[in-house]
C-alpha cells in the first residue's frame, strides 16, 4: 500500500446520511473474488435500477472519475465489512469527507489507504454546496489536515496514529513492527527473568 501527504482529485457529493456498509457493497455481491474488482458494486442499489439502467440522476453517476466523496453523517455504519471499503477504493474513490463515521468502517478504510476525514457538518454543507458548481477539484493535505475546494478550505480531524499510517502507507502488521526494537528488548528481558515462562526454543530466537 502507498503512502501519501496530498490528494488532488474530482469530488462528488453524496447529499445523504447514514450510508451504510450493506448500501455501499450489498451482501449477494461479497461472493465475487476481490481479484475482480468491486468497484461495480459500489452503491449497487442507489446507482442502477431495478433493469440495471443507471440512474442517471445519481450523484456517482454524472460525475467522471470522482475519487473525493462527501458525504453526510454516520457514513459507513452497520457491519463490519471490509467489502464496502474494497468497492470505494476500486471504485477509485481515496478520500470521503463526513461529519462522522461508522468506526469499524473508518479502521478498515484507513487500513486499505482511504482517508475518512471528519468534518463539522456545517464544512460538509458547504463543500457539497461548492460542488454544484463548475469547479469540482478538491485538494486533500494529511500534512496540513485540511481539504480545500476553490476558494474554500475547511479543517478535518483524523487519530494521529491513522494519520501516520496513511502517510507511510502502513497497515496494522508494519505498525507493530515500528516497535521491533523494543519487542525485542521485551522479549530478551522476559526471558532472562522469567526463563520458565518461554517456550522452549524460544528464548533463542
Amino acid at each position: 500500500m502507498s503512502g501519501w501527504t496530498t490528494h488532488t482529485g474530482t469530488g462528488v457529493a453524496l447529499d445523504r446520511d447514514n450510508i451504510d456498509t450493506d448500501q455501499l457493497i450489498p451482501a449477494r455481491f461479497m461472493s465475487t473474488p476481490r481479484s475482480e474488482g468491486y468497484g461495480r458494486f459500489l452503491l449497487h442499489d442507489l446507482r442502477y435500477d431495478a433493469e440495471g439502467r443507471e440512474r442517471p440522476e445519481f450523484a456517482l453517476n454524472r460525475v467522471t472519475g470522482p475519487s473525493v466523496l462527501i458525504a453526510g453523517r454516520n457514513f459507513g455504519s452497520g457491519s463490519s465489512r471490509e467489502a464496502a471499503v474494497y468497492a470505494l477504493v476500486d471504485f477509485g474513490i481515496r478520500v470521503v469527507v463526513a461529519p462522522s463515521f461508522g468506526d469499524i468502517f473508518a479502521s478498515n478504510a484507513v487500513n486499505n489507504g482511504l482517508l475518512p476525514a471528519r468534518v463539522d457538518a456545517a464544512a460538509a454543507a458547504g463543500l457539497a454546496a461548492r460542488l454544484a458548481g463548475a469547479d469540482a477539484t478538491v485538494q486533500v493535505s494529511l500534512e496540513d489536515l485540511t481539504v480545500s475546494l476553490g476558494d474554500l478550505t475547511v479543517p478535518f480531524e483524523i487519530d494521529a496514529v491513522w494519520r501516520e499510517k496513511l502517510i507511510n502507507g502502513w497497515d496494522d502488521i508494519d505498525l507493530t513492527r515500528t516497535h521491533a526494537g523494543a519487542i525485542a528488548a521485551h522479549r530478551a528481558a522476559r526471558a532472562r527473568h522469567q526463563p520458565w515462562a518461554i517456550p522452549r526454543g524460544e528464548a533463542a530466537r
